[in-house]
């Protein structure tokens, strides 16, 4: 399922700093990483645990992989010169992307569900809540290579660990509220605690086969980090808040 819509008829803020953070996300994919061709900013920038369990700058030769269902082979660049302090990469990580797919599937969470929390908790403490969330998520997964050593030098980018942050808040501040879901042909309305359960089961399971052997190439650390983490800390962001947790306003669907 694949969500498209909610109920913004709630919304009383323009939702700046979420189109902000989608802008930037776009404009460092298209511009800075050359649309995925630009692997010397790629590998140079995005985080890698080693690097931030060591506090170093870690630089390693490309290799040639051999796929061994086609018989292809590829090359794997090699950790580039990281010419900022290594610890930056968790925030400059999370505006890179691995492909086109990666970026709008996050950039599509975002559109739906950031403007929610955005208007709930007001711009400034979403901008700040949004970085926490992202930065946590980057270090849960770099602790996570501590039970799998082999993927310690295997960097990390993209924006869904911030994005579990803001979906970890809606499931607590909106869980009854409906979610548009693209299922096949058909759009379906189902209670966001419905959804976004499900979602954050996935990516338990999915983390637990991780350490199992089964490797897809998601941090799935990172989403079910951020996901806690926004759960957390939207306890302490949405204080002096007079609106109850879950409240909706009621609206009816026609067909």
């Amino acid at each position: 399922m694949i969500p498209i819509s909610d109920d913004n008829s709630d919304r009383h803020l323009t939702p700046v700093v979420n189109y902000i953070f989608i802008a930037l996300n776009i404009l460092v994919f298209v511009f800075l990483q050359g649309m995925g061709t630009n692997l010397h900013f790629t590998y140079s920038f995005a985080a890698v645990p080693a690097e931030i369990l060591s506090g170093s700058d870690i630089t390693t030769h490309g290799q040639i992989v051999v796929d061994q269902y086609t018989g292809e082979q590829f090359e794997i660049p090699g950790l580039q010169v990281t010419p900022i302090p290594v610890y930056f990469t968790l925030i400059t990580s999370m505006f890179m992307h691995g492909g086109w797919a990666h970026l709008i599937g996050n950039m599509l969470y975002l559109w739906v569900f950031g403007d929610n929390i955005e208007n709930r908790i007001g711009h400034t403490k979403y901008f700040i809540f949004y970085m926490l969330c992202g930065i946590f998520a980057s270090l849960s997964h770099v602790l996570s290579s501590l039970l799998m050593p082999n993927t310690s030098l295997i960097p990390s980018l993209g924006a869904s660990g911030a994005i579990s942050g803001i979906l970890g808040a809606y499931i607590i501040l909106f869980p009854n509220r409906r979610v548009n879901m693209l299922l096949g042909w058909w759009i379906v309305a189902v209670p966001a605690v419905l959804a976004l359960g499900i979602w954050i089961i996935f990516q338990v399971v999915s983390g637990i086969g991780m350490l199992g052997g089964s490797d897809d190439g998601v941090a799935y650390a990172a989403h079910i980090g951020g996901f806690i983490t926004g759960i957390i800390f939207i306890k302490i962001f949405d204080r002096g808040n007079n609106k109850p947790y879950g409240e909706t306003r009621k609206f009816i669907y026609r067909r």
